[in-house]
């Protein structure tokens, strides 16, 4: 399957997918912009980067979003996704390997067992890449409407009705443009990010009880800062590095900025670059 045969798909998924929620509207250039720039980011348009096991971490990264993936009995304070997009594709009867479903973790422990699967050819993990491979436009489906669930997600876990109102301004600033329609760089930034970092909303996402997702961000923007791309990127920056301030040192989670740095640099205008 080409590159572009594959693009020509994930744009048709994901436009149709925005195009159900009411009150958003969106071209095909616009969708076929924001999938690929989702995929870039995270797995560079390469295969080998559909079934994935980054160094340093303790699980596995699947699919163009790089879906998290624990095996058993694994603890973590991140996300588990992978099963979350499993269980989207059960609603909608997709055909799945039968040992596969939302609740089956991880088959493999490490790295290297993982990459010593993929080396003997194992089955599983055969069945898994062309699983992945062949179910990208569900992948996208998922994480656009992920990005819009994740709005009333945040207001869900806030008291007060003026935070609400900010946040529910900041997001939607980001999204729209000010004639009301939707501004494909931001609806990227939306989608990218809580793919990319989480929604903010998990208490188990925290170090020294400091969060990193969609709502710190928007949270934090400089109000004062015209450019909303600008104030959301540079906000972003601000929670990563916190991030990694107050992360456990035996994660080395430093190594990490240059690269977390370089995909926010995506989310600024293009005059700002």
């Amino acid at each position: 399957m080409s590159g572009r045969y594959i693009w020509r798909v994930l744009f048709v998924v994901v436009f149709a997918t925005l195009s159900l929620l009411a009150d958003v509207k969106i071209t095909k250039d616009q969708a076929d912009y924001i999938a690929q720039k989702v995929w870039q980011n995270e797995g560079a348009l390469q295969d080998k980067y559909l079934v994935h096991w980054n160094d340093g971490e303790d699980f596995a990264s699947l699919g163009i979003g790089h879906f998290i993936w624990f095996p058993k009995g694994h603890t973590e304070k991140f996300r588990e996704v992978f099963p979350m997009v499993l269980k989207s594709m059960e609603e909608k009867n997709t055909t799945m390997p039968s040992w596969l479903s939302s609740k089956t973790p991880c088959p493999w422990n490490s790295k290297a067992e993982l990459f010593e699967a993929k080396a003997k050819n194992d089955k599983r993990y055969v069945e898994l890449f062309v699983f992945i491979k062949q179910t990208m436009p569900q992948q996208a489906m998922f994480m656009s409407q992920r990005a819009f669930d994740a709005l009333p997600l945040m207001l869900s876990t806030l008291k007060d009705e003026k935070e609400k109102e900010i946040i529910r301004h900041r997001y939607n600033k980001i999204l729209y443009n000010n004639n009301g329609t939707v501004n494909e760089h931001g609806l990227y930034i939306l989608i990218d990010y809580v793919n990319f970092k989480g929604e903010g909303t998990l208490e188990s996402e925290r170090y020294n009880s400091q969060g990193w997702g969609l709502l710190q961000v928007l949270q934090n923007m400089d109000y004062k800062e015209k450019d909303r791309f600008k104030a959301f990127s540079d906000s972003a920056k601000a929670m990563l590095s916190l991030r990694i301030e107050n992360s456990p040192k035996a994660r080395g989670e430093e190594r990490w900025r240059i690269g977390w740095n370089k995909r926010l640099d995506t989310y600024l205008p293009k005059e700002a670059k």
